[in-house]
């Protein structure tokens, strides 16, 4: 039986990871000095959750086969020295997923926005044409009970992230994997405190292209300028497979597939979900699925968690939240909505949240990406700043780098709840982006008092 320790287990990947391996019949502990929900429910579920919060280098012994390092951890953690020091094999999460999948066709998912889509499509399609598969996603999908699973499955869909693989790994998730099919869905810089400028950000997508091995497959949007350079460079023996987006048109707040044999509804949403939808098509074409079957299946796709997810509608109004933080994600999502429903108003709100959003380095990039949406409104809390050590930005500042100037900015999210409470909402849409939580408002609740109106 191997023995595996997770430092910082809460981690959305990490959590699932740690159920992958309990289930496969390892022995597993962990440690975190903070798990939240959904980690916290489903590792007590599986009787994974740490007693106590806090790192204990107990724990660490050399009984251990292996310690798995979280992003949270940080590099002078307690139990990461001790794992040194008793020379246990240390892997970054990414790392350890490719010992469990050396025997697999490994199909990695990489890009700035879209990969999560795209992950989650292929699962979906996959799963409905009922073949085997084991997976690593960073949402929750429609249908999977978990993020990842690992088990005797010849294949393994993974989205690739670009973000830092550990403390101790300083190299992107997406390059860990030793991609078989690799696929490129569009490149916008983020990540400004790792990547400083644009080049280095897009220097990693080049290197993930380059990784792609003889006989291997590289898959692009060419549409994307960035993509298109890196993707039809030249490299020995390694097939190169465009995709655009797919012919749709909006009828009555319905898109439709334009096919050769008719018209098809399906339930997404955006031109920028046209494009991950046939960036989907694409890979599953390369492991044998038709058109037929893809088109079948793809009908009742339903999106996966918290990416243009719908959570209310009456009558001519409608809420949707995403996990749109990114200028780029920002601007596709709004205008997605914009392009559904082009008779009503859409309200938008949007959380800068992140180390990028809140940087005034960076925060420049969201010049006109907020322009779809008929009234916008902004949040941050300065206390994030502070507590991420940036530079303070004012309200002033953010309203300067949308170049916007009915732009409302909030520093206070009750404030702008209130706000939105207050608003006529007949034939108007709310669209709520954050990749956090707009400290403390009940999304489901706001949602609901607005549809009852």
């Amino acid at each position: 039986m191997q023995k595996v320790h997770f430092i910082a287990i809460g981690g959305s990947v990490m959590h699932n990871l740690a159920i992958a391996m309990h289930e496969k019949g390892f022995e597993v502990s962990g440690s975190d000095d903070e798990v939240y929900e959904p980690a916290a429910g489903r590792l007590k579920e599986h009787g994974l959750l740490p007693q106590n919060e806090g790192w204990f280098p107990e724990k660490v012994n050399e009984q251990l086969d292996a310690v798995i390092l979280g992003m949270h951890a940080r590099p002078d953690n307690p139990e990461l020295e001790k794992a040194k020091s008793l020379g246990i094999k240390i892997y970054a999460y990414p790392e350890y997923i490719l010992t469990q999948a050396l025997d697999k066709q490994r199909i990695v998912i990489a890009g700035s926005h879209g990969k999560t889509t795209i992950t989650a499509m292929i699962m979906h399609v996959l799963k409905q044409c009922k073949r085997d598969f084991d997976y690593v996603i960073g949402a929750q999908v429609e249908g999977f009970d978990t993020n990842v699973k690992l088990t005797n499955a010849s294949i393994i869909i993974i989205e690739g992230d670009e973000y830092l693989s550990s403390p101790i790994n300083r190299t992107p998730k997406f390059l860990n994997y030793s991609h078989h099919i690799g696929l490129i869905s569009g490149i916008a810089w983020d990540h400004i405190n790792v990547y400083p400028t644009i080049d280095e950000y897009v220097k990693q997508f080049d290197l993930f292209a380059d990784a792609t091995p003889k006989a291997g497959t590289l898959i692009y949007c060419e549409e994307d300028d960035l993509v298109t350079v890196i993707g039809s460079k030249e490299r020995d023996d390694v097939s190169r497979l465009e995709y655009k987006t797919h012919k749709h048109k909006v009828k009555n707040g319905i898109t439709y597939l334009q096919l050769e044999s008719g018209e098809l509804p399906i339930t997404l949403i955006g031109k920028h979900n046209m494009q991950n939808l046939n960036g989907a098509k694409a890979v599953l074409k390369t492991i044998g699925i038709t058109n037929d079957a893809f088109y079948k299946a793809i009908a009742t796709f339903g999106g996966a968690s918290k990416r243009l997810e719908k959570i209310a509608e009456r009558g001519e109004t409608v809420v949707y939240k995403d996990f749109a933080h990114a200028p780029s994600k920002l601007k596709a999502t709004t205008e997605a909505l914009k392009e559904q429903y082009p008779d009503r108003r859409l309200i938008a709100c949007m959380e800068l949240h992140t180390f990028s959003s809140l940087n005034k380095k960076f925060i420049e990039q969201y010049k006109d990406t907020f322009q779809a949406a008929d009234r916008a409104l902004v949040y941050y809390n300065p206390k994030t700043i502070a507590h991420k050590k940036l530079e303070d930005v004012s309200v002033e500042e953010v309203k300067s780098a949308f170049n916007r100037s009915d732009l409302m900015v909030f520093t206070d999210s009750q404030k702008m709840q209130e706000i939105l409470a207050n608003e006529s909402w007949q034939k108007t849409n709310l669209l709520l982006m954050s990749s956090g939580t707009f400290d403390g408002i009940d999304i489901q609740e706001l949602a609901k008092s607005i549809t009852k109106q």
